[in-house]
């Protein structure tokens, strides 16, 4: 099961990487958990200093934009 991690204060932008990393799991055929992180320090220990972001299984994949469900596809594929 993979753990998508998404990075972000709850920030629209965040909301929407959120709905798309979730509509690109399901498309997959994946078995996921969608985990919201929210604490700037939790996020800073990431080393991510743009919001938001995208970990999966705790390696930060993209940060500072939202791409489109394609490219999640393959950052979590």
């Amino acid at each position: 099961m993979k753990k998508l991690q998404i990075l972000g204060t709850g920030c629209p932008k965040c909301n929407t990487l959120a709905a798309k990393t979730e509509e690109a799991a399901k498309e997959l055929g994946i078995e996921y958990e969608l985990i919201k992180i929210s604490d700037i320090n939790d996020i800073m220990s990431f080393g991510v200093m743009m919001t938001p972001a995208l970990a999966v299984d705790g390696q930060v994949k993209i940060s500072g934009k939202v791409p489109g469900v394609d490219e999640i596809k393959s950052l979590i594929g």
